[in-house]
């Protein structure tokens, strides 16, 4: 699984501390035995970052390079916490505006096109007010 965390109108990014490319992504992991996907976005989000989500919703998926492997896509919301990093999985973290991040993936990419939905998803609420 992977998810973009929507906070008021920025989104999380982190950058790995096991991958050496220069740009930030989003939170991923793997679903343990026993578990729905919403329960392990709400558990990996806590494990790496410390972080509290809820309103979970899917948006898409994508094959993954793993044998037998989909990668599930969720977009969620800030409920709470500080950040504080897992540092054997994450480098860097931090909230950005749509307008102002640091480089991403590209939108051929699950994580590139949650950020471009999440981006969408704010755009529109901030043409709602």
């Amino acid at each position: 699984m992977i998810v973009v965390i929507r906070r008021d109108d920025r989104f999380l990014l982190a950058r790995s501390s096991r991958v050496t490319r220069n740009f930030y992504s989003l939170i991923a992991g793997f679903v343990e035995p026993g578990e729905s996907l919403e329960q392990a976005v709400v558990r990996e989000v806590k494990e790496e970052t410390g972080l509290d989500v809820n309103n979970i919703r899917y948006q898409s998926s994508q094959p993954w390079p793993f044998p037998h492997q989909l990668m599930v896509g969720f977009i969620a919301d800030y409920q709470g916490g500080e950040l504080c990093l897992q540092e054997d999985e994450l480098a860097d973290a931090g909230w950005f505006c749509a307008d102002d991040h640091p480089p991403i993936p590209p939108e051929t990419t699950i994580a590139g096109r949650l950020i471009s939905a999440l981006k969408d998803e704010i755009a529109g609420n901030r043409s709602d007010a």
